[in-house]
């Protein structure tokens, strides 16, 4: 990840946190020497919070969409249990 800012510096050079934020990626701002939060472009944000797509949009894209399977069932009766 990038670089880590103490809170201090990041209030001090925010512009300079943004920027690199943009051209660098996600920066770390620290608070009494802990990771504290995230400053990232909107787009590596945007990339995070997409939602995956369900099971059904994800069958519906697949190479094998449409193709029908050929599967009988098996027409014997079923077999007897005894409890």
């Amino acid at each position: 990840m990038g670089q880590s800012w103490q809170l201090q510096d990041a209030k001090n050079k925010f512009s300079n946190l943004v920027e690199r934020a943009r051209k660098e990626g996600p920066q770390i701002v620290t608070k009494h020497g802990k990771e504290t939060v995230v400053v990232m472009s909107v787009e590596d944000y945007k990339k995070l919070r997409k939602l995956p797509e369900d099971l059904a949009a994800f069958m519906q894209k697949s190479p094998l969409a449409g193709v029908e399977l050929d599967i009988e069932r098996d027409k014997q009766p079923p077999r007897d249990v005894t409890i």
